[in-house]
């Protein structure tokens, strides 16, 4: 069937969704529109599936929702009665026709006779994680698109352990989505229905205390929070997502009074009116929380992406500006305080382990090896980290101290499986607390780890490709790539080559094997030990390229990363 009939039966079917009915009326003459919708069904892969909120297959919709959920539950009821007893918990965040997803997921399950456990009001990420765990539940669903532009929303999966699913039950899943094809007609519960029968239940307030005393442990040093907690000035926004009630509490139950909020900022907005896009790692979403920092001459200004798995930071340099950190700066500083913090105490296990995404910045692993922790390099994908951790739990032998992600994720303490923006703010408050104890800002502390370790920097070349031609290209740049192994970028010769496709790590004449699972990722490791990746994008239509610099001076290192980034588009056509 191609997509005009498709289309059509979109078109001519009586039960239609009104307002789906509507969306396709009203762009019944824009045919790039409609094929877009129609040429294929939206992605559902290993990190579940997120797209353009509208009428079609390609698109976010109740259908599409259902379809995904159809999935699970077969999935679910796969794995025996035991595990549907256990049922599901399905979270959502601020963004349009989250809640209607949720309870669509919901009433889907119900069909089922598998629990679902909705809870009553939007929550972040990481607490979605925690009530997977903390209800011992078969599964969770998290309705966000992170911190995609308004239009869009997505769907995700949460194994047992509350952690995205890893990639063999991940692919299982996957394969039970696709089986579903008549997504038009998958049965869904009634409402009234399912609550009367026990299949629907709304969560909440307990679970928030639970996981309020559980952020109670990531807390190193109580008696620095004590002495700085109300002198601290801190400004926090969470960019009109679901960070705000959850965080305010985190922040005030550990000690931290001096708070002032970006007002404009703290109530959810499915459309982020204020700003561009809802990225702390855009420095232009900062705008905002530096006009409050400056008002009151903060020490640090904090954001959280719309689903609060993300933290980004603005810090107050000398002069008395904000200069926004990247998230490898972010995760250098964590480590440096909770590595030290620990040895101070004498609470650092002799095995403890950092596990980070192979993208991330090497300067917090030589940090780490100052202070005899051991890090370990996963794929990108916090499924990744969350493996690992339970993989620890199981053998214990190693001891889980702290995991991050370039792209603004951090995780503290297991007690949540997936990247947590609450547990960060938590961190990044006491610590910026203890740094200020030693007459040091943030901004400084960087610095002087710049100065001990050698200047780092990293530059991310995000390039979106939409459609069918852009995945056609994505795909012509890769196999490229494969088939020309560049000698050089710059002026710096290519060491070392990994292919974590066919899992083949290459230096020189010598070939050896990545113990990892596969993923659609080269990357480039230079003499001077700098290096370059590259992989498509697996929740968007996009290409990324990672560049990693190191040498003796800011200067020097910036130099760098204009000539990789000069080289790079040399070759690539973007």
């Amino acid at each position: 069937m191609d997509w005009k009939e498709t289309y059509q039966t979109w078109l001519n079917y009586s039960k239609l969704d009104k307002s789906l009915k509507k969306d396709l009326e009203k762009h019944k003459e824009d045919e790039s529109r409609l094929e877009d919708a129609f040429y294929t069904s939206l992605e559902f892969g290993t990190a579940g599936m997120r797209g353009i909120i509208g009428a079609g297959t390609n698109r976010m919709n109740i259908y599409t929702v259902r379809q995904a959920t159809e999935g699970l539950a077969l999935f679910i009821e796969e794995q025996g009665e035991k595990m549907k007893e256990r049922g599901v918990a399905i979270a959502y965040d601020s963004r349009h026709m989250s809640k209607e997803f949720a309870v669509e997921s919901a009433l889907t399950l119900a069909a089922h006779g598998i629990k679902a456990y909705v809870f009553e009001e939007l929550r972040p990420t990481p607490e979605l994680s925690f009530a997977v765990r903390h209800l011992k539940a078969a599964a969770g669903i998290m309705i966000t698109a992170s911190h995609n532009p308004p239009e869009y929303n997505g769907y995700k999966v949460y194994g047992e352990d509350g952690g995205q699913l890893p990639p063999k039950e991940a692919d299982d899943l996957t394969t039970y989505v696709r089986s579903v094809t008549d997504i038009l007609s998958i049965d869904a519960l009634d409402r009234e229905k399912a609550e009367k029968e026990g299949l629907l239940t709304f969560v909440g307030n307990d679970i928030d205390r639970k996981y309020l005393e559980a952020l109670r442990t990531v807390t190193i040093d109580q008696d620095l929070i004590d002495r700085q907690g109300r002198s601290l000035k801190i400004v926090f926004t969470p960019l009109h997502g679901t960070g705000q009630m959850l965080g305010e509490k985190a922040l005030k139950q550990i000690g931290f009074k001096n708070v002032s909020f970006v007002d404009k900022q703290s109530e959810p907005d499915p459309d982020f009116s204020t700003v561009k896009s809802p990225n702390p790692e855009d420095p232009a979403a900062f705008k905002l929380a530096i006009e409050k920092g400056k008002e009151i001459d903060a020490d640090v200004l904090i954001a959280t992406d719309p689903d609060a798995d993300r933290l980004g930071l603005a810090v107050r340099t000398a002069k008395g500006h904000y200069e926004v950190l990247s998230g490898n700066q972010i995760a250098a500083l964590m480590v440096e305080y909770i590595f030290k913090a620990h040895s101070l105490k004498e609470s650092l296990p002799k095995n403890s382990v950092m596990l980070k995404s192979i993208v991330s910045s090497n300067l917090p692993s030589v940090i780490g090896d100052k202070y005899g922790v051991e890090t370990i390099d996963v794929l990108t994908g916090f499924k990744f980290i969350a493996e690992k951790i339970k993989e620890f739990e199981t053998d214990h032998s190693k001891i889980f101290m702290y995991g991050f992600e370039e792209s603004y994720g951090y995780l503290i303490q297991p007690f949540v499986r997936d990247k947590d923006a609450i547990q960060a703010l938590v961190m990044v408050a006491e610590m910026t607390a203890y740094f200020k104890e030693q007459g040091y800002s943030l901004f400084d502390a960087i610095h002087e780890l710049y100065h001990e370790h050698g200047h780092y920097e990293e530059k991310t070349i995000s390039v979106k490709m939409d459609g069918m031609e852009g995945t056609e290209k994505i795909n012509e740049i890769m196999s490229s790539l494969r088939s020309q192994t560049p000698e050089k970028f710059g002026d710096i010769q290519v060491i070392m080559v990994e292919d974590f496709k066919t899992q083949t790590r290459q230096k020189g004449s010598s070939e050896e094997s990545i113990e990892l699972p596969p993923a659609n990722v080269l990357k480039y490791t230079l003499a001077d030990s700098s290096w370059i990746a590259v992989r498509p994008s697996g929740t968007e239509p996009k290409i990324k390229f990672y560049i990693s610099a190191c040498d003796d001076s800011g200067v020097a290192v910036k130099e760098k990363i204009e000539a990789f980034e000069a080289d790079i588009r040399s070759r690539i056509d973007f």
